[in-house]
């Protein structure tokens, strides 16, 4: 659902920072050891950029090619992203992930979420043809069966300036909301489709998608992670399990590449 705390700040531009930084290289290539693209997904009010400081380049660092896109971008709200209908955002993230795939030469990419980016993918993957382009989904902290408008209030102090956008007029927060039409659709008939690999990534300081458990997948495809079950004192709340947590980090890559996976501690 959120992002990165600095999401307030005007981001770089994208061929200052991303390309710089290693990630959205459409030169890059898959290797043998690491075949699949990554593609970032961020959260509500968060961009490309702000959300991925950190993992994005953790990844790319272990010889991934890795791409992060905006969506839900709403008329006249520069740099505040993920707040359009979500089914429309799912639209979005089909467009990217072929443009991806193309660029890449890729069958299937692995896509990594942060809250509404976690859930978000499961739309694309379930009404819009995408089981068959993904291998993988890790949502970190996914709003997977909704929150309520309290929720979306923890959030204010990490986003100054956008509290006037938390209104019936901002969709993706609607959508979001538990047993709304869209929780309903998304969910119904169960939480997964055949064909792809799930990992949730949760912890129990969230203080946004409550209660944190509700985050969790219920299928024979889902692995549900507890980050204090990894490290017990890992204090992480909703912001920072997405944005800096690099237990939670440790825990995308053993799922981006299970067969050389390693134990994740409190000193990952």
């Amino acid at each position: 659902m959120f992002g990165s705390p600095s999401a307030a700040a005007a981001p770089a531009p994208e061929s200052a920072t991303l390309v710089t930084a290693g990630w959205n290289n459409y030169s890059c290539k898959p290797s043998v050891a690491h075949p699949r693209p990554v593609v970032l997904v961020h959260g509500t009010f968060a961009n490309a950029t702000d959300n991925w400081l950190v993992l994005a380049p953790y990844l790319v660092r272990r010889g991934y090619c890795v791409y992060s896109l905006d969506y839900g971008q709403l008329p006249g709200v520069p740099f505040f992203n993920g707040l359009g209908p979500i089914d429309k955002s799912a639209e979005q993230l089909s467009g990217f992930v072929d443009k991806v795939r193309s660029a890449t030469g890729s069958a299937k990419v692995d896509l990594v979420g942060h809250s509404q980016g976690g859930m978000m993918p499961r739309y694309y993957l379930k009404f819009l043809g995408g089981a068959s382009k993904v291998n993988a989904l890790i949502g970190i902290a996914p709003s997977s069966h909704g929150t309520t408008l309290s929720g979306f209030t923890r959030l204010l102090p990490y986003f100054p300036g956008i509290k006037s956008l938390l209104s019936d007029k901002t969709p993706a927060l609607t959508d979001q909301l538990v047993d709304s039409p869209f929780m309903r659709k998304l969910n119904e008939g169960g939480d997964t489709v055949p064909g792809v690999k799930y990992t949730v990534i949760s912890t129990k300081f969230d203080e946004v998608v409550t209660p944190w458990q509700t985050q969790f997948l219920s299928g024979s495809n889902v692995r549900n992670v507890k980050l204090q079950d990894l490290c017990a004192v890992d204090l992480s709340e909703h912001v920072l399990i997405g944005t800096t947590d690099r237990i939670a980090f440790h825990e995308v890559a053993n799922a981006l590449d299970p067969a050389n996976a390693k134990r994740t501690t409190c000193f990952s």
